[in-house]
């Protein structure tokens, strides 16, 4: 099985802050444990680089929206590879490579015949004089009454035509907006709307996906524009369209299957094993605000250009607060993720994002909760396990693992482990699997604790040899259990017992030589709080 697993694509419009990596790094944990278990692995993402809020930016600041979009595609690249996210191909919408790969498939989209040509009233600012994309048009919400802009509610998720706002004002200049007639493409959603709806899969959505998508769906799918009057996006390939761009939505999710493609053609494998094969299982990791993107429009388009595999698990994750608040980038009440990269363990921010991750209600962090994990569960439990386990092995057991039989109990919660912690991951429950994984690591901690073996080494040296024979076992497979979740620690682990990767239960030699033991995680003091 072919196992593709999409990542949203960030704007390009300011730094990651917590929300982003909270919402998005259960991709990563998903694709290095399929690769683990040796499945053929597409792990897609890329920079939103035509967002309006890139637009305004780059009015704000003074320079291009290419400028813009390119500084902040450079910072979230170096903040996924230093986070460790293991992506096969992560791009950019403004690349020529996606820029074709979209305006092919468009070619394609508009003979069908869920495709229409028709005119309607568009925002327009006689002030600025011009047309406006949606999020540049603030309002009142026509469902819930909130202020809102563009064409998606905060508040109620609602979906609709910007031009349906109460009391429609431009963000740029913030005069009010008028009404004016355009030609655009329109994709007939509501020809869709049956097969959408068999598409939800209550095993494999998150709840809130579910809940979400079969209510656009009572509603009814409404028509959308696939072409806008904007300057800044990727140009329409039809006739008559010249002065116009394909809209956003209609062309940013579509980067899942442009990055694959462009993967594919890297590693020579064929792009239909992951795209036109009914023996492929696909991920969309993302927050709740895009859910309708890849539960609605995304299968649509698949749906309306033909052959291609819909979804199949919607990973998506309620939001990240901060301090029981609600994250603010206008407000500065937020962090950033590259601060967080350069002061602390990087296993130490995935493990405390998913153990603390928003996977069925909102997620919070705090600083004072973010030490505590640390020095708590990965210091206090895993790292002191393994340390005193390997100084153990280093200061009386001639710097060599021992020789010893594993313990038939430990054996069998180990491999018990590796089948939960499977099912677990597969159906996209990370914090329960994370959460099994660390009770592995406070029992054996119970277990070196309980057999003595500072003891026995000088009543019963093959008691403690055994002791610390089946210590190694649990160190060992506690790695690879852990590896999906915080690989930079595994990783040293491996390389300390000569493990070879692979989701299944090892058994580590006799005679490893075992020296200079590397702490694996350290303390943070908690006067870093307040700093």
């Amino acid at each position: 099985m072919n196992i593709l697993i999409g990542g949203a694509w960030p704007y390009a419009n300011g730094s990651l802050h917590i929300g982003h990596i909270a919402a998005l790094l259960p991709g990563d944990v998903i694709a290095r444990f399929y690769r683990q278990n040796g499945y053929s692995v597409k792990y897609i993402s890329g920079t939103d680089c035509h967002g309006t809020p890139i637009t305004l930016k780059a009015k704000k600041e003074g320079v291009s929206p290419e400028e813009i979009s390119e500084y902040y595609h450079n910072e979230f690249v170096k903040c996924f590879d230093d986070l460790g996210f293991s992506y096969d191909h992560y791009g950019k919408t403004s690349s020529n490579e996606h820029k074709d790969f979209v305006m092919n498939f468009h070619r394609k989209l508009y003979e069908s015949n869920s495709i229409e040509e028709k005119t309607s009233k568009q925002c327009f600012c006689e002030f600025c004089n011009r047309f406006l994309p949606d999020r540049f048009v603030n309002g009142i919400c026509p469902n819930c009454g909130e202020d809102t802009r563009g064409d998606q509610c905060e508040k109620c998720n609602a979906v609709f035509d910007s031009s349906d706002l109460k009391y429609p004002t431009c963000a740029i200049c913030s005069n009010k907006v008028t009404l004016k007639p355009s030609k655009h493409l329109y994709l007939k959603l509501s020809d869709f709307q049956d097969k959408i709806k068999d598409n939800i899969d209550e095993s494999t959505w998150r709840k809130n996906a579910i809940s979400l998508t079969n209510r656009y769906i009572s509603e009814g799918l409404k028509d959308r524009a696939l072409t806008r009057d904007i300057d800044f996006g990727i140009d329409v390939p039809k006739k008559g369209y010249e002065d116009k761009k394909i809209y956003i939505w209609a062309e940013n999710v579509l980067g899942y299957l442009s990055g694959c493609y462009i993967s594919c053609l890297r590693t020579g494998e064929n792009f239909d094993n992951y795209f036109k094969n009914e023996d492929s299982f696909h991920y969309y990791v993302h927050g709740k605000d895009n859910i309708p993107f890849h539960s609605v429009i995304l299968p649509a388009l698949l749906l309306c250009e033909g052959g291609y595999h819909l979804p199949d698990a919607i990973i998506s994750s309620e939001y990240m607060t901060l301090d029981g608040q609600k994250i603010s980038t206008s407000k500065d009440h937020a962090v950033w993720i590259k601060d967080l990269i350069e002061k602390y363990n990087i296993d130490a921010i995935r493990y405390f994002f998913t153990i603390n991750g928003p996977e069925k209600r909102d997620g919070d962090f705090s600083y004072r909760e973010f030490i505590n994990s640390n020095n708590g569960e990965l210091l206090g439990v895993y790292g002191n396990f393994v340390n005193r386990t390997l100084v153990f092995i280093e200061k009386y057991l001639e710097k060599k693992t021992p020789k010893g039989k594993i313990d038939e109990g430990i054996k069998d919660k180990i491999e018990n482990l590796f089948k939960s912690s499977f099912n677990e991951i597969k159906k996209g429950n990370l914090k329960d699997a994370l959460n099994s994984i660390m009770d592995l690591a406070r029992f054996s901690n119970k277990y070196f604790d309980t057999k003595r073996p500072w003891i026995t080494r000088n009543t019963d040296i093959k008691e403690c040899e055994d002791t610390i024979f089946n210590c190694v076992q649990l160190i060992a497979n506690l790695a690879v259990l852990f590896e999906p979740f915080i690989p930079f620690s595994s990783n040293k682990i491996f390389d300390i017992l000569k493990i070879e990767k692979g989701w299944s239960l090892k058994i580590v030699k006799e005679g490893i030589p075992i020296s200079k033991t590397e702490i694996l995680f350290e303390r943070i003091e908690a006067h870093k709080i307040n700093k």
